[in-house]
């Protein structure tokens, strides 16, 4: 059964989650944050057949909206994933019944950039799935122009000045909204869209500086010919963890490009899939 609700609201924005809960009583949850490079996206890009997977495996599924960029930028867009999971753990399980001791938040790209994030807050998560996710945000991979977006067509910059809302949204349909991307993609400017920070300030948003003695068991998943989120920035995270001694795997997609999960007829994905129900099973 899925639930719509508002965990929070700024500026007229109101921002919503779906909740799929299953019959059995205070069973673990579990928190999807969508990708879309914190420019697109919304709570419904979670593919059914995933959904049904961790229905089916035992576990309440949760997918959740945020603000996007440029409209808001970096430190509200992280507030508003750390308020989801505070709204959650106090105020959740009065309208939902799942046990708020055992959460998980998985995300994919952008998603697992803020998953891996999540790890860093106040209210943690017991376990963190990244999907091609990434732990740096000020590397050069993302404040340089892209060779493989530089190959698309020019998006310019009028055209993107056109796209941006006045008002903050939380939900952006692809069609809509990927030329802003792509255009910080070709130009190297994602991070002047996202933030008017200067590089050293960006530390308290990269997970990769961040892992402490209590940062959350996590998985990485990555396609090693990702040519969007480059495959080193799950190596790098794996590493930093392993040397902060926090447990965590590194599961590698050979040949997997970005959003090899879509594919769940793949094998190869299937048991990507039952990887994860494991490390999910083992962590909650």
């Amino acid at each position: 059964m899925k639930t719509t609700f508002i965990y929070k609201e700024v500026d007229g924005c109101k921002i919503k989650g779906d909740f799929y809960s299953i019959e059995e009583k205070h069973a673990p949850l579990i928190v999807f944050i969508h990708g879309g490079g914190l420019i697109f996206g919304a709570r419904t890009d979670m593919k059914k057949e995933q959904i049904d997977l961790y229905l089916q495996a035992g576990y309440n599924v949760c997918t959740i909206d945020y603000r996007l960029a440029p409209e808001t930028k970096l430190p509200a867009i992280k507030e508003d994933i750390e308020d989801v999971l505070i709204w959650l753990k106090e105020q959740g399980t009065n309208t939902f019944n799942f046990d708020s001791e055992r959460m998980a938040v998985i995300g994919s790209s952008a998603g697992g950039y803020l998953a891996l994030l999540s790890g860093t807050f106040q209210v943690r998560p017991k376990a963190i799935v990244s999907f091609y996710g990434y732990g740096d945000i000020a590397g050069d991979w993302y404040r340089k122009p892209s060779p493989y977006f530089s190959k698309m067509t020019a998006v310019p910059e009028v055209l993107v000045q056109q796209l941006i809302q006045k008002q903050p949204i939380s939900e952006g349909p692809i069609e809509r909204r990927f030329a802003i991307y792509l255009y910080c993609r070709q130009q190297g400017k994602w991070i002047d869209y996202l933030t008017d920070r200067k590089e050293e300030t960006l530390d308290p948003f990269c997970p990769l500086k961040k892992i402490d003695e209590n940062y959350p068991p996590t998985l990485l998943l990555h396609g090693d010919a990702d040519e969007d989120v480059p495959y080193e920035q799950s190596v790098l995270m794996s590493e930093a963890l392993s040397q902060a001694g926090i447990e965590n795997k590194l599961i590698t997609i050979k040949s997997g490009k970005h959003s090899f999960d879509e594919n769940m007829g793949d094998p190869v994905v299937m048991e990507a899939c039952k990887e994860v129900i494991e490390f999910l099973k083992e962590s909650l």
